[in-house]
């Protein structure tokens, strides 16, 4: 007849968990991966260090949190009952209002202790609860740190040091007899407090004004500071214990009391159940798809017209690193948009590997060679790269502008930027929209309201695990970080096309990972863009030529003739149709680039659906028959022109004063300054200008396109340890449990005819009856248990089979690393043979 021992601590309740229990653990906790214990008593004392435990409780959900600060103010051990009565309460005050709440508790609580029990914060029976002791030290009340619960010390802690003539009066006044022994009067208050009878009848007679106090501290803090010469209320319930001194000016209210006049619940609001994400909309589902798809588009234009801006070269990057203030407000201009808009696109860009610093002396952003193969792909392809960067970086556009801890202003593209929580937030967000049906659009305020239920001390900082208060479904109170990043990834999503008119489109579905809440399970970037692709807009081969020297592209346009008509023509306008306007500039431009004016009369004669309009063919004539009729060249610089009089003009304005020219000879002018200078100076004179080199051809300059050399993109920043695979599990699992064996084994020491070593010690033997045992052992098959010293020397407990010993060395099938191995005989500092079960 067997019975089943309780676990006595944390490590023997792990040691009687199955594999699979234990991989869970290590697959909630991977932080206790790092490295592999080399047993379960190794495994138990990495779970219960603060930092740990701080992870772990950082991870659970808010009524998950509730229960464990419950098992932390309840007796240690604590009964399933007892915690059960400090969630739900005694029901005596809210009567049927109650009752709802309270079944929603009782329903919900065995989930929520399973959680704890699977992350080892909690262990033992149902009759005997643990809440593991670093857990209790975080959550349990003290004066530095007040308990979620808002509950004060004990009884028994609160009265600790006092006097016994003082604690008498206590029982005195409190019409309790008298015990003259501190140990049995701290149990007869204490029996009073959690007495309801005896507890209300005292309550009874207690002044109005004396429970006016008692109501402002019962749901915390419980804490209040009184004068040298309290009033008569305070005084009533300092001399009968209701109120007990924690220094000369500070009392505090007992828990067992503030217990009872809270009805016996540990939490003002318990929150069994997940807040509900309401809809604000219900949409089309087809039409958030096509709404979506066009934010799609707007965006892949929006970087490509980013990447086109600093094709040839971008900002210098900052000497702290990232993007001044003022080059991003020009970014913004030239992207119409707002700062913190161009920051997010800035900040895409880079976390998708398509801009990076050149790395040369003087540093500049620049685009990547891998920009250059973006470009190549398909539209939807394109689209998935941008939203997979975005889901998986932890570069959070949203800080830019903002400070750091020390008061320094954050810029976009600076190594500040990294909030390794990013990922999990965005991943959150997106499965709260997936779980609505398709075309819903969540209300934000609910959406913040589930991700502070799920992760409720993720608010507050790494080192105090208590949250701060929240206004639940306050949109403005969003201070906290994992809100302020709920907030921009909804802002985001729209943007980069993620969702449509504020719901989920089914693109973004396919991305999404097949377990949301984990992460677990890649989406298909290839399903993704097979839906995305029917929805843009096919690029088309022609533009729509206009009288007033403009383009009209009607929809997007084919790689290559966007490529020559944005050198061609300007930018006007944006929209469902892109506006291109000619102009001497651009005209100049084009032929700077080295093209001729036949060239641009067949090419717009080619991609235009209506006739060259004759003022642009006017325009093209005109600008070619002066272009490059000037030439310039590195002197400094020079001016030649085979027609003097054109010199003659040049000299006579007064605005080339600046460039402080002077004749050389008829056709030739000297100028203090650089060529490209020149240049420009003399093309806002109206001249159109040719550089030339030093045998004197003409310099093409064709469209600038600086790459930085390759540069991967930038890898994410992780929150803790990755979360390990199976394989992973499963060889940490056999080697734990194998350094447990070797651990807790039994073993006879040879020269003891069976006698028992202590767990834990090194045998030491004799090389020959080293040598002896192992021989034997390889005869009869038994197992062994041995003491290694390794190469490093490094001492290792580990039991083995030999199989064959020969050479100086034995061979065995190592059940410590479960593999067989080959150790030398002079590095066996010992060896005994296991007792017998």
């Amino acid at each position: 007849m067997g019975t089943t021992t309780p676990p006595r601590t944390l490590a023997e309740a792990l040691r009687a968990r199955g594999d699979e229990a234990l991989a869970e653990l290590l697959r909630a906790r991977p932080d206790l991966l790092t490295p592999v214990p080399g047993d379960i008593t190794q495994l138990a004392t990495r779970a219960g260090t603060r930092a740990s435990v701080v992870r772990a409780l950082e991870h659970l959900d808010r009524f998950a949190l509730q229960t464990a600060e419950a098992l932390a103010v309840a007796p240690d051990p604590a009964p399933y009952d007892t915690l059960l009565r400090l969630l739900t309460g005694d029901g005596l005050d809210d009567g049927a209002q109650h009752d709802d709440t309270g079944a929603a508790i009782t329903a919900a609580l065995p989930g929520a202790l399973a959680t704890l029990r699977e992350q080892a914060l909690v262990w033992g029976e149902d009759e005997r609860l643990h809440l593991v002791r670093t857990a209790r030290e975080l959550l349990a009340p003290s004066p530095q740190h007040p308990s979620p619960t808002g509950l004060g010390p004990t009884v028994a802690e609160a009265t600790a040091g006092m006097s016994p003539g003082r604690l008498q009066e206590i029982l005195t006044a409190a019409g309790l007899p008298a015990t003259y022994d501190p140990v049995s009067a701290v149990a007869a208050l204490t029996s009073l407090f959690t007495d309801r009878t005896r507890m209300a009848e005292l309550l009874d007679s207690a002044p109005v004004e004396a429970l006016s106090v008692l109501d402002r501290l019962v749901w915390g803090p419980p804490y209040g500071e009184i004068t040298p010469n309290p009033t008569p209320p305070v005084r009533w319930l300092r001399d009968r214990g209701l109120l007990l001194p924690v220094s000369a000016r500070t009392v505090v209210l007992p828990r067992e009391a503030a217990l009872h006049l809270r009805a016996g619940r540990a939490h003002r609001v318990p929150e069994p159940l997940p807040p509900v994400v309401q809809a604000v909309a219900e949409r089309d589902p087809q039409a958030v798809d096509r709404a979506a798809a066009g934010q799609a588009f707007l965006a892949l234009s929006t970087v490509e017209d980013l990447l086109k801006l600093w094709n040839g070269g971008g900002p210098t990057v900052l000497r702290s690193g990232g993007l001044s203030v003022r080059e991003l407000k020009r970014v913004a201009s030239a992207l119409d948009t707002t700062e913190p808009v161009a920051a997010f696109w800035v900040e895409l860009a880079y976390a998708t590997g398509l801009l990076a610093a050149n790395g040369e002396s003087d540093e500049r952003y620049a685009a990547t060679p891998a920009s250059d193969d973006w470009l190549e792909l398909p539209a939807a392809q394109r689209w998935t790269r941008l939203a997979l960067a975005w889901l998986a970086a932890t570069r959070t556009a949203g800080l830019v502008g903002g400070q750091d801890a020390k008061g320094r202003a954050l810029s976009a593209l600076g190594p500040e930027l990294d909030r390794s929580t990013a990922p999990d937030v965005r991943r959150r967000v997106l499965a709260l929209f997936a779980a609505l049906p398709p075309g819903t659009a969540p209300d934000p305020a609910t959406l913040l309201d589930r991700l502070r239920w799920e992760r409720p001390l993720r608010g507050g900082s790494r080192g105090d695990v208590h949250p701060r208060p929240e206004s639940a479904g306050a949109l403005a109170d969003s201070a906290d970080l994992r809100s302020r990043i709920a907030l921009w990834t909804v802002n985001e999503a729209e943007l980069l096309g993620i969702t449509g008119r504020g719901a989920l489109s089914s693109q973004a579905r396919a991305l999404l990972p097949a377990s949301p809440r984990t992460g677990e399970g890649a989406g298909s970037a290839a399903e993704a863009a097979a839906l995305l692709a029917p929805l843009l807009p096919e690029p088309l081969d022609h533009v729509l030529l206009q009288a007033d020297l403009t383009a009209v592209a009607p929809g997007p346009l084919e790689r290559p003739l966007a490529d020559v008509l944005s050198v061609l023509a300007d930018v006007e306008s944006k929209g469902g149709a892109t506006v291109y306007r000619f102009t001497p500039g651009s005209v100049r431009r084009a032929l700077d680039a080295g093209q001729s004016a036949s060239d641009l009369h067949a090419f717009l004669a080619a991609h235009s659906r209506t006739p060259v309009p004759q003022p642009l063919t006017y325009l093209i004539d005109d600008v070619a028959r002066r272009h490059g009729h000037l030439r310039i060249g590195a002197a400094s610089a020079y001016v030649r022109c085979d027609d003097a009089s054109v010199l003659n003009e040049i000299l006579a304005d007064k605005r080339s004063a600046v460039l402080r020219l002077r004749r050389l000879a008829p056709t030739v002018l000297a100028a203090q300054t650089d060529p490209s200078s020149l240049l420009d100076g003399l093309r806002d004179l109206g001249y159109a200008p040719a550089a030339e080199s030093a045998e004197g051809d003409v310099l093409i300059t064709r469209a600038g396109a600086r790459r930085t050399p390759p540069r991967a993109a930038p890898v994410p920043v992780p929150e803790g340890p990755p979360v390990p695979d199976a394989t992973l599990l499963g060889a940490a699992v056999r080697a734990i449990r194998a350094g447990d064996t070797a651990a807790t084994v039994v073993r006879k020491e040879p020269g003891a005819q069976g006698a028992p070593s202590a767990p834990g010690t090194l045998p030491r033997t004799t090389p020959a009856d080293t040598l002896a045992t192992v021989q034997a052992a390889a005869m009869t098959g038994s197992t062994l248990w041995i003491g290694y010293v390794n190469a490093e020397g490094s001492a290792s407990q580990r039991v083995i089979a030999p199989v064959r010993v020969e050479g100086g060395f034995v061979t065995a099938y190592d059940h410590t690393a479960d593999e067989v191995r080959t150790y030398p005989l002079h590095r066996i500092t010992g060896v005994a043979e296991l007792a017998d079960e």
